[in-house]
Formats: C-alpha cells, sequence, structure tokens
C-alpha cells in the first residue's frame, strides 16, 4: 500500500509520496516537481549478502531523499526491535537520507496506561544512536488505530504529542524539540483531518488507507490549522 506524509509547514503542504520499492522510479518519474518520495523501509548497514534487502546507499543513488522506518507493521510482522529501527535510523541519517521514524503503542499497551512509556522508549533508542535530528519527522501512529477504521481523539493525538515533545526537550534539547515535526497516522480522513490537525503540536499526517481514495485531495487541501 502507498503511504502519503503530509507535514504541515505554515498554510502549505509538503507531500510525500511512498509507493513500494519496485514502482519508485516509475512514481518519481510521473510526479510534480513539488511533490517527493519515500522508500517504505531500508537495511540497517552497508553492502553484505542481505537478499532481499534494498540499503540507504541504493536509495540515495536513485535520489529518493525520504525514507520510513519503524513502522509498526515492521515492528510487529517483521520483528523489528526498537534497536533495529535506531540502527536503521542512524545509518540512512548517515547516507544523506531523511527519516520519518514511526512510533506507537498496541491497543493493549494503551489499555495499561503504557502508551507514554512505550513511545518514550521508542523515542529513546534512536536518540542514543543520533546527534542530529534535524532531518527527522515523527510520526506518532497507535497501531490500535491503523487501518481499523479507530482513531485517536483529538485530545489523545495531542496528550501523546505534547508529552513526546516534552520528552524530546528534558532529554534532547529544547531546540530539537521545539522544531520536530511530530505527525499523527492512524485512519486519518477528510472527515477528522482539520480537527486533529488543529492541536498545537500535531504538524502534519501520515496517511494510510484514505492515501487511495478522493479524500486525499480534502487532506491536503485542509489547511486550516490553528498553529
Amino acid at each position: 500500500m502507498e503511504k502519503f506524509l503530509v507535514q504541515i509547514i505554515s498554510a502549505n503542504a509538503e507531500t510525500i509520496i511512498s509507493p513500494p520499492f519496485v514502482f519508485i522510479p516509475l512514481v518519481k518519474s510521473m510526479l510534480r516537481t513539488d511533490f517527493q518520495v519515500a522508500a517504505q523501509n531500508c537495511w540497517k548497514g552497508k553492502g553484505g549478502a542481505f537478499t532481499g534487502e534494498i540499503s540507504a546507499e541504493m536509495l540515495a543513488n536513485l535520489h529518493v531523499p525520504w525514507v520510513i522506518l519503524g513502522h509498526s507493521e515492521r515492528r510487529q510482522l517483521c520483528g523489528e526491535t526498537d534497536a533495529i529501527v535506531a540502527e536503521k535510523t542512524a545509518y540512512a541519517l548517515d547516507n544523506g537520507l531523511k527519516v520519518c521514524l514511526c512510533v506507537g503503542e498496541t491497543l493493549e499497551e494503551r489499555e495499561r496506561n503504557e502508551t507514554g512509556a512505550v513511545v518514550a522508549r521508542q523515542t529513546a533508542a534512536v536518540a542514543s544512536k543520533i546527534c542530529c535530528w534535524a532531518n527527522v519527522v515523527i510520526a506518532y501512529e497507535p497501531i490500535w488505530a491503523i487501518g481499523t477504521g479507530k482513531v485517536a481523539t483529538p485530545q489523545q493525538a495531542q496528550e501523546v504529542h505534547y508529552n513526546l515533545r516534552k520528552w524530546l526537550d528534558c532529554y534532547v534539547s529544547p531546540h530539537v524539540a521545539m522544531n520536530m515535526r511530530i505527525i499523527y497516522g492512524g485512519s486519518v480522513t477528510a472527515a477528522n483531518c482539520k480537527e486533529i490537525g488543529a492541536n498545537p503540536d500535531v504538524d502534519g499526517f501520515l496517511v494510510g488507507g484514505a492515501s487511495l481514495k478522493e479524500d486525499f485531495i480534502a487532506i491536503l487541501n485542509a489547511r486550516n490549522y490553528q498553529h
């Protein structure tokens, strides 16, 4: 499935399209110049016999500027640990890629009131491996809201984004916290994007299923955010 990363910057929407690997060259050739491309994953190191993996160097050679790392499906279905995601993030950044780092909790973790601890743990793993956050965007994607039709309330989204920004302020730096773009992903639709996006700590969206529908146009044009 394609993923669309929409980052709200003032009144403009920076749009990044993330198709499957095999379609990246085709998509790049057809995109408007103001759209960018992201890969959905990449390997954590250089070279070697890693059949089926795509390296950061390959993406750089194809002039793919972005990569999505730590997506919940990679963590859950492919067994990627916090440590692996952190290694991938550091290596991608070292090779000139920009990273959309995904964090988020399962339904069971939310019901145990562990959301803050889980998101902090996932972010801390990356913080232990990188020094510069200028090319990182963090996507909070509650796993229980991905593809389920469920969505975090605007208040829930704001609470997690606020606490994540506060964590960055305390454990990374106030500058990083202030400048970090934290986006929301989890059953984002044309019907809920304005209300969620109006929160002061929600800087955009990681859009899944809705990116394949006409509704995505409404999400792109939903610019009346009160930041």
